[in-house]
């Protein structure tokens, strides 16, 4: 038996979680992606399979890098990216990462932001 390692683990939740949502042009998928340095969100219509929009951590004007304040940083960020795209209410891909910490705080200021999900 292989043994997996963190990242194994994380991929196989992915698409676990992935079996469950769609993202569409009305309501497309907020997916999260955390490294150690930094986070990223992108705003993607699996229908169409494009990206609308993207926010990271690592774009100039971003302070905080990769810590729950960049976190916050990108959550308004993403969200404003989205209103000006017309989207209002998204799904929510936490991708296979556990729902507290940078995650949770990115959700709540994109949230709090204007978006719905």
């Amino acid at each position: 038996m292989a043994v997996k390692t963190r990242q194994d683990k994380r991929v196989v939740r992915h698409k676990r979680i992935r079996r469950h949502l769609q993202g569409t042009s009305e309501r497309p998928r907020l997916a999260v992606f955390r490294s150690l340095k930094h986070i990223s969100v992108q705003l993607i219509d699996d229908d169409k399979g494009v990206t609308l929009c993207a926010a990271s951590s690592m774009e100039k004007g971003v302070g905080g890098g990769g810590n729950v304040h960049g976190a916050k940083t990108v959550g308004e960020l993403i969200a404003k990216r989205a209103s000006e795209k017309g989207v209002k209410s998204v799904v929510f891909d936490r991708g296979g990462y556990r729902y507290s910490g940078r995650v949770a705080e990115l959700a709540a200021a994109a949230r709090k932001a204007g978006l719905e999900f």
